[in-house]
Parts: structure tokens; C-alpha cells; sequence
């Protein structure tokens, strides 16, 4: 086994896809099924994350989704990553947090987030716009205040005050400063473009100041992780989100995965073909032994003390299958 690999933390984050013809609801159960086997394999943390008004994803609602999780577990970290903080009110965060901490005491993540809503739609129903990701500072500063009870208010979070939930923010660029500056955790992707993701945890370790969250950098590595028996079959994973990812971009929807073998027989745009190539390229995907290559470069190169799986496709059991595969690699 890998030293480097076997001293790295290995976590889960599913986003709850959506498949098509399949209703969300499954998707919803998917995950929870998933945790399970995560848990059983050995991974750290199952996180869930927060998307509205999005066709391809059932995860809306993530603390909601991190209870049934939670529930469903004994002893995995089950988080979310993450509540897009710009979209609610510090206090009620703090409150749902509480919550969950008080159920399932020290099994709880707060992974934070700086986006708002994917489209100008779905910002107007949250009553939010682009510029509320600039205030992400100071939200996570009242934020945190709740915790501590140092709320200018005079009011207080319950049960959330004096419960030590460990927050993290999900980031690249400013958001990585802000993590810094606030002594907290980061988590930074994708590992596609490997120049800015060590661009960003160098001026998170540069800009790093202690506080009672964190005494010392902690950094999170995300992105896809594709294992399977051939490369092909590895690459065959990727092929439903590289398609919706490009479906995305050029048609502003997300929209439910489809199944890999119908992707080569979807019509694409110039534009779309590139988008879908880029999507491809540079993705830790292949054999047990090409990943664990793979890996060792990357943890070398960042110092990384964990990192995050978020990899999405149509077939479930080859997912299963994929994360089997990885867990072999740091578990022995």
C-alpha cells in the first residue's frame, strides 16, 4: 500500500443525481444507500450537497438529507457540502446545525459554500442575487458567532450555542482567503486543473491564521475518482456527467444523467463537443494501479490532508463497484 495514500483520509460527496426515467425520490434513497456502503468500506465523511430548481439534482434540502443520512449510519462523519450560505439567514444555520450535532453528537460536518442560485430564476425565488456571495465573510463570521454565543443581538442559537460543529468552506480563490483568514478547514477542486488548485492551497497555507476551529492548515482535495477493471470502463463512468455538465453550460439546465451507452448517441454542438471533451480530460479515472499513481502525485504535490470524492454516473452499481475499488486502495 501507498504510504502517502494510506495516511490520507478518504471521503464521500454525493449530490444525489438524478437518472433519467428514474424519479428523484430514488436518487434521495440512492444516497442513503450509499453512506451505507461508504461507511462499510471505510471512507471518513459522507457529505451531501445543496442545489435548487436543478432537473438533475435531488439534493435541495441538505441538512435534511444529512439527518436521514446520519440516521441511517452508526459511526461515519456525515456532513454537507455544503449549505450555500449566501441563501439563508446565519441564525437558522447555526439552529439546523444544532439540531443535528444534538442528535448525533460528534458525527456532524458544516461544510459551507459561497453560491447562490444557478439562474436568475431561481435567485429571485430565494430573493438573492450574485452580489450576496460577496457578504460570505462576514456570514461566516455570524455564523460562527452563533456557536460561540457572541451574537451583537443579544439573542441566542439553541441548541446550537456551545456546540463545537467543525465548520469548513468549500472554495477556490477569494473563498480560499476567507477560509484562511478565518482559521477554518478548506476544501478546494476539481483536481482537473491541478495549476489552480495549487495556486489556491498556497494561498490558503500562506494566508492561514490559527483559531480555535483549526490551530493549523487543513486542507481538502475534491474531485472525480473513477476506479473500474479497464480503462475503458473507468472512462465509461465519466461519461454521463461529462455530458450533463456540457448540456449545462450551453443550455443553462442541468439535466438528469443518462445512461453512458445513449451519451455517444446524443447530438452535440461544436461547442458541446469541446465542453464534453474538456469534461474528460484530466480525471483521475483507470485501473486500481493507475489511480494509485494518480493519487500519490496529487497528494504529493498538495500535502493534502484528505481527499473528497464526488464522482457521479448513471450506473449505481458501478459507482458502488468504483468506490470498492478506491477504498482497497487505502485501506489495504
Amino acid at each position: 500500500m501507498s504510504s502517502v495514500i494510506a495516511s490520507t483520509r478518504f471521503s464521500v460527496l454525493d449530490r444525489s443525481r438524478t437518472r433519467e426515467g428514474r424519479p428523484a425520490a430514488e436518487a434521495l434513497r440512492d444516497t442513503v444507500e450509499l453512506a451505507r456502503a461508504a461507511e462499510t468500506l471505510g471512507y471518513h465523511r459522507f457529505w451531501v450537497s445543496e442545489h435548487h430548481g436543478v432537473p438533475g439534482v435531488a439534493g435541495s434540502a441538505p441538512t435534511v438529507l444529512a439527518a436521514a443520512v446520519a440516521a441511517a449510519t452508526r459511526t461515519i462523519r456525515v456532513g454537507t457540502g455544503g449549505v450555500m450560505l449566501p441563501n439563508h439567514r446565519p441564525l437558522v444555520v447555526a439552529e439546523q446545525f444544532g439540531v443535528l450535532e444534538s442528535l448525533f453528537p460528534g458525527r456532524i460536518d458544516m461544510g459551507l459554500g459561497r453560491s447562490v442560485g444557478f439562474t436568475d430564476g431561481v435567485r429571485k425565488a430565494l430573493g438573492r442575487d450574485k452580489q450576496d456571495a460577496d457578504d460570505f465573510g462576514a456570514q461566516v463570521a455570524e455564523l460562527l458567532g452563533w456557536f460561540e454565543g457572541t451574537s451583537p443581538t443579544g439573542a441566542h442559537a439553541r441548541p446550537a450555542e456551545g456546540l463545537r460543529v467543525p465548520p469548513f468552506v468549500l472554495a477556490m480563490g477569494e473563498g480560499a482567503l476567507i477560509a484562511a483568514r478565518a482559521g477554518l478547514p478548506v476544501v478546494i477542486g476539481d483536481l482537473r486543473d491541478r495549476e489552480k488548485l495549487l495556486r489556491g492551497v498556497d494561498r490558503y497555507r500562506a494566508a492561514f491564521r490559527p483559531s480555535p476551529w483549526a490551530r493549523e492548515p487543513y486542507v481538502v482535495v475534491s474531485g472525480t475518482v473513477a476506479v473500474a477493471a479497464t480503462p475503458e470502463a473507468a472512462r465509461r463512468l465519466l461519461l454521463p456527467e461529462a455530458w450533463s455538465m456540457a448540456h449545462a453550460r450551453t443550455h443553462g439546465t442541468f439535466p438528469p444523467l443518462p445512461p453512458a451507452e445513449r451519451v455517444g448517441t446524443l447530438p452535440m454542438t461544436a461547442k458541446e463537443r469541446g465542453l464534453y471533451e474538456s469534461g474528460l480530460a484530466g480525471q483521475i479515472a483507470g485501473t486500481e494501479e493507475q489511480v494509485r499513481d494518480a493519487l500519490e502525485t496529487v497528494l504529493k504535490e498538495t500535502a493534502a490532508q484528505e481527499v473528497l470524492v464526488t464522482t457521479s454516473t448513471y450506473d449505481r452499481e458501478a459507482l458502488r463497484d468504483s468506490y470498492r475499488r478506491l477504498a482497497a486502495l487505502f485501506t489495504g
